[in-house]
């Protein structure tokens, strides 16, 4: 297993792949035209999924001072299929690239480990952030606001890597996720009247159904997930 990943748009890129309706799903024949004034770019080319998202992450970024210090060309926006069509589960998760305060290394069952680091025309990538879909597309537009800054904002305050951190046991999403999910509506809601360019986020006004219609499919990327690697043997002492 490879410590190391490469893409480059040149001669490796990235593996992209059709979104599919999961199994058992009852296809809608209705409500399927979406209004023309939506922009999502050319109609009859495949709707490009991660393209998409990273322009409407690198607005809100730039207008959510909260968010300001990630980098999105640190981040690859990638996919996984649902497998069923329930509408409640996974929507989105973010996949840091570095151990706790950014290390690159740490050491566990008396063995050092190493996660796989990803690089995409030579710049290495800090966060893997994941949608599941359709699912995620069919949430309705306040839902996905709110699961994107939801992911965003477990990027750390540092941008090395490694999660945002809270205080007390659940050093992750805090000890209310209700709080946490208000304070995420409340950031979405400002970006939305402060500044943020509507035909960015058009996209999340339609879900699956309508945008497969109006482009015929729609791909995203797909890579897997990082591996925790061994660096040395476990019961090894480290070199040096």
């Amino acid at each position: 297993m490879p410590l190391e990943l490469h893409w480059s748009t040149a001669d490796n890129p990235l593996p992209l792949r059709c979104v599919r309706w999961p199994g058992q799903t009852r296809r809608p024949t209705t409500g399927l035209e979406a209004p023309p004034w939506l922009s999502t770019g050319p109609i009859h080319q495949p709707f490009d999924f991660p393209g998409h998202v990273r322009a409407l992450c690198a607005d809100i970024v730039r207008h959510c001072a909260e968010l300001q210090h990630i980098d999105i060309s640190r981040l690859l926006f990638g996919m996984t299929q649902a497998r069923s069509s329930r509408r409640h589960g996974l929507q989105a998760r973010v996949t840091p690239m570095r151990f706790r305060h950014g290390r690159l290394t740490r050491r566990q069952r008396n063995g050092l480990y190493q996660v796989q680091r990803y690089f995409v025309d030579g710049r290495e990538i800090l966060y893997l952030v994941t949608f599941c879909l359709p699912r995620f597309l069919d949430q309705d537009f306040d839902e996905k606001f709110i699961t994107l800054f939801h992911e965003l904002y477990h990027i750390s305050p540092d941008f090395n890597g490694d999660l945002r951190r809270h205080k007390g046991r659940c050093s992750l999403h805090t000890r209310s996720k209700r709080l946490y999910d208000a304070h995420m509506a409340h950031l979405a809601r400002a970006y939305l009247h402060n500044g943020a360019t509507r035909s960015l986020h058009d996209f999340l006004r339609l879900n699956f159904a309508q945008l497969q219609h109006r482009h015929g499919s729609v791909v995203g990327v797909v890579v897997p997930r990082p591996r925790l690697l061994p660096l040395t043997p476990p019961g090894s002492c480290p070199p040096g």
